[in-house]
């Protein structure tokens, strides 16, 4: 019988020289090169984000220039790279043509790169408003800051916070009648169908020691509220406020009151409703539904500050007492007509001026 020759075992495998190649050392550059190019790239982009932004800034204010506002800084600084663009300007101050002014020894400025339709401002270290007739006043506090957003929008929200608030007049001006609040804060939001909605509000505000809200609140606070909404804001266009105004009078602009009141100590005065415009002579025009807690002691005290006369309070005292029901509460309606403010039938003191 043959015997078997076993077959020979079969020989491992050849390893292929290329699978133990070493990879290409410019892979492992990769990763590292397009960091590098985005992080060109993104410097690029905030560079041209800061040249744009000093362009703007001293676009805006040149066209203010032009329709008679003074427009003036005396440094200004533009960093916070990389992630966003912080404006400083010391000394900052506009004044309109009426005389109206706003001023700041520091103004800042912040905005992150991806938002650049949105705002923050702050002014540490407190601002200065100036009033055409009163003067001065100094604000300190707490935080004063405001945001600015929506600017790729036809019209931008902006929103106002104080907090901690004193009001210090300059020597040489004339008394303001808050001397401090804990929180004063400002908001305007457009909105739909050609609206936009105005609120402001006085959170615990203290009175001048000597004036009108002193003599009707005594030591105790004083709080202030407007809610209101506007009609055909997109008509609010003009080289100043009161071209502004009266280009949106005309386009049949009007302002509904919502809810609005003062609280001075024990006086009480609000408007639940109301529809307000403004008249050719730049007065107030329109009526409000109001009611009115101690309004003897609120007129006789304007009285005795000058603001309205001594006959037209009593009159208006009068007028108040017979309308007032058993919650001590009078209902009335205040109206501006013809450049004049009257409670009922009784003419109390010339319309408030709006420019």
């Amino acid at each position: 019988m043959a015997r078997r020759d076993n077959p020979a075992p079969p020989s491992p495998p050849v390893p292929d020289p290329a699978h133990h190649r070493k990879p290409r050392r410019a892979a492992l550059y990769i990763p590292f090169i397009l960091a590098g190019a985005a992080a060109l790239a993104w410097s690029g982009a905030w560079v041209y984000a800061r040249g744009e932004a000093a362009k703007r800034l001293e676009a805006g204010a040149e066209q203010l220039r032009k329709a008679g506002y003074d427009v003036a800084w005396s440094n200004q600084r533009i960093y916070g790279y990389p992630f966003r663009l912080n404006i400083q300007l010391d000394d900052a101050k506009v004044r309109e043509p009426s005389g109206w002014a706003l001023a700041a020894p520091k103004l800042e400025a912040q905005a992150f790169m991806h938002g650049l339709s949105s705002w923050v401002l702050a002014a540490p270290q407190g601002l200065t408003f100036t009033r055409p007739v009163g003067g001065p006043v100094e604000v300190k506090g707490e935080v004063i800051h405001a945001s600015l957003a929506g600017l790729d929008q036809p019209l931008p929200r902006f929103s106002f916070e104080g907090t901690k608030l004193a009001f210090t007049p300059t020597p040489g001006a004339q008394p303001f009648a808050l001397s401090a609040a804990d929180k004063v804060e400002f908001h305007f939001r457009p909105g739909p169908d050609d609206q936009a909605a105005v609120f402001f509000k006085v959170d615990a505000g203290k009175a001048r020691l000597s004036g009108l809200f002193a003599h009707i609140a005594g030591d105790k606070p004083i709080s202030i509220s407007w809610d209101s909404l506007l009609s055909k804001i997109s008509a609010f266009k003009g080289a100043n406020w009161p071209e502004a105004v009266r280009a949106w009078t005309t386009a049949g602009g009007r302002m509904t009151v919502r809810q609005a009141g003062i609280t001075a100590g024990e006086a009480v005065i609000g408007a639940q409703s109301g529809v307000l415009s403004v008249g050719y002579d730049g007065r107030l025009n329109g009526s409000l539904d109001v009611t009115l807690r101690e309004a003897p002691k609120a007129l006789g005290a304007m009285a005795e500050n000058g603001v309205i006369r001594p006959e037209a309070a009593m009159a208006a005292s009068a007028v108040a007492a017979a309308r007032q029901g058993n919650d001590d509460v009078a209902r009335a309606n205040v109206t501006f007509q013809a450049g004049q403010t009257t409670l009922g039938p009784v003419a109390i003191g010339p319309a408030p001026k709006v420019y």
